[in-house]
């Protein structure tokens, strides 16, 4: 539920979303994600950026940390 909501995609299933992510960012194939493979595929994707970007909205957080 939480990667069909990041993903906006009604129409692709969430295991179709994560391997599409993988094809597009895990460089050496092994089904795994190094915090390096993930940083450089999504600076390198316009798409995936703009997607995370907008995914991760994280006004509630900033008004819990303001609020202390």
């Amino acid at each position: 539920q939480a990667i069909q909501a990041i993903n906006g995609h009604t129409d692709m299933s969430a295991e179709e979303f994560t391997n599409m992510i993988f094809q597009k960012i895990d460089v050496n194939n092994d089904g795994e994600l190094t915090l390096e493979e993930f940083i450089n595929g999504v600076e390198s994707d316009k798409d995936l950026m703009e997607l995370i970007t907008k995914s991760f909205d994280l006004s509630n957080v900033l008004k819990v940390i303001q609020n202390g």
